[in-house]
């Protein structure tokens, strides 16, 4: 597993087995974690794939970064919107470069995020949706409609979604998935929603969840 560094952002490559082009999935940390976290999964997902995990660009204590401010309140989770557009434009910058260097097949790339990563997913597929094969969205919550910009709604139609939540979320609870769920059902073809019974967290069924679906979505892309 190597470090290294594009637009910004540090990150760590772990190579498929492959000899040959690679898929890639690159791995979306969530608030307060690091790039060291998702990655540690590449393995029980598939091993055919090249897996990178970027390191969130705004850093809040040592070893925990996060993609864009927050701020806790009462009534919830407050949002910095402009800092979270500029936080995707620095991730889209980033997997523009990472196409541009290891040219997965189709010029393309699957996306996974978890928490606020999973925001960032929902964002960079909206407004970029022509640089994915899919995205998965862990535990995440969907942009309000304010900062929502879809700029190619035909070609994100195309994109397909695994979206999963915990049932006992207490940082994002599940409302948040389920309204996930009603507006992704209504722009998309292809989308599989999934809740189980844990927190904010990856489990077991969710890793298998995710497994099962790179292996269908990959293998009907090879068909097409």
């Amino acid at each position: 597993m190597l470090q290294r560094k594009h637009s910004e952002l540090t990150y760590l490559d772990s190579p498929s087995l492959s000899e040959e082009k690679s898929d890639i999935l690159v791995m979306l940390h969530g608030y307060g974690s690091n790039e060291k976290d998702l990655i540690q999964l590449a393995s029980l997902l598939d091993n055919d794939l090249r897996s990178i995990s970027p390191r969130a660009p705004l850093q809040l204590a040592p070893e925990m970064y996060g993609w864009f401010p927050l701020e806790f309140t009462s009534e919830g989770i407050s949002v910095d919107r402009e800092k979270a557009r500029s936080a995707k434009e620095t991730l889209l910058a980033f997997l523009r470069r990472i196409i541009e260097e290891y040219k997965p097949p189709e010029g393309k790339i699957w996306l996974m995020g978890f928490s606020q990563g999973s925001v960032m997913a929902y964002l960079s597929a909206l407004a970029e949706p022509s640089l994915f094969h899919g995205i998965i969205a862990l535990s995440g919550q969907f942009p309000d409609r304010s900062s929502l910009f879809n700029r190619d709604p035909e070609r994100f139609r195309t994109l397909p979604f695994l979206v999963v939540h915990g049932l006992y979320d207490d940082v994002l609870p599940v409302s948040n998935g389920r309204i996930s769920e009603a507006w992704l059902k209504d722009h998309l073809d292809s989308l599989t929603y999934r809740e189980y019974a844990m927190g904010h967290e990856i489990n077991a069924e969710t890793l298998e969840t995710i497994r099962q679906w790179l292996s269908r979505m990959r293998s009907g892309a090879a068909g097409r």
